[in-house]
C-alpha cells in the first residue's frame, strides 16, 4: 500500500468517525460547566433533541459565553424583538435574510456599509430618514432602488467613483 493510499484510507476512516460522532450528538456531560449553566433549561430534554440541534445549541451557548457585556445586551434585545414579532413578521424577516444571502458579495457589502453609516447618524436624523422613506409611494421606492442598483453597477465597472450616501 502506497503512502498516498494509506493517507487517503486514514482520511476516510476519520471522516466516517466524525460523521458517527456528529450523528450521535453531544452528551450533556460533554458540555463544559459554563455551557451547562447557560443551557440549564434544556437539561431535561437534551437527550431528546436532534443531534444537529444539540450541536447548534451548544455552539450558541459557547458564542454567548464568548460575548462581552454589551454584545450580550444587544443579543438580548434582538431576541426580545424577535419574540415580539408575529409569525408573519418573522417569516418576512427570514425571507429578507435569504434574499440578502443570494446577493453578490459586493452588493451585500454595500448594504452592510450603508447600514453602518446609518447607525452612526444621530437618532433624530435616523428617524427623519425613516419618516421620509415611509412617505414615498411604491413607485418612488422602486425608482430609488433602481438608482441605487445603477450606481452599484457603475461602481462595479469602475465608472462610478465614490458611492453617494
Amino acid at each position: 500500500m502506497t503512502r498516498l493510499s494509506r493517507l487517503l484510507s486514514l482520511g476516510c476512516v476519520l471522516a466516517l468517525l466524525a460523521g458517527v460522532a456528529h450523528a450521535q450528538g453531544i452528551a450533556w456531560e460533554d458540555l463544559s460547566d459554563a455551557q451547562r449553566q447557560v443551557l440549564a433549561g434544556q437539561a431535561q430534554h437534551w437527550k431528546d433533541l436532534d443531534p444537529a440541534r444539540q450541536e447548534q445549541i451548544a455552539l450558541g451557548a459557547q458564542r454567548w459565553l464568548d460575548m462581552n457585556g454589551s454584545d450580550r445586551s444587544a443579543a438580548r434585545n434582538r431576541f426580545q424583538t424577535w419574540q415580539s414579532m408575529t409569525p408573519e413578521q418573522r417569516q418576512a424577516a427570514r425571507d429578507r435574510y435569504q434574499q440578502f444571502r443570494t446577493l453578490p458579495p459586493n452588493q451585500r457589502q454595500d448594504i452592510v456599509d450603508a447600514y453602518r453609516r446609518f447607525q452612526t447618524l444621530p437618532p433624530e436624523q435616523r428617524q427623519a430618514l425613516r419618516q421620509r422613506y415611509r412617505q414615498l409611494t411604491p413607485e418612488q421606492r422602486q425608482a430609488l432602488r433602481e438608482r441605487r442598483l445603477q450606481r452599484q453597477t457603475l461602481r462595479g465597472q469602475g465608472g462610478g467613483g465614490q458611492p453617494r450616501p
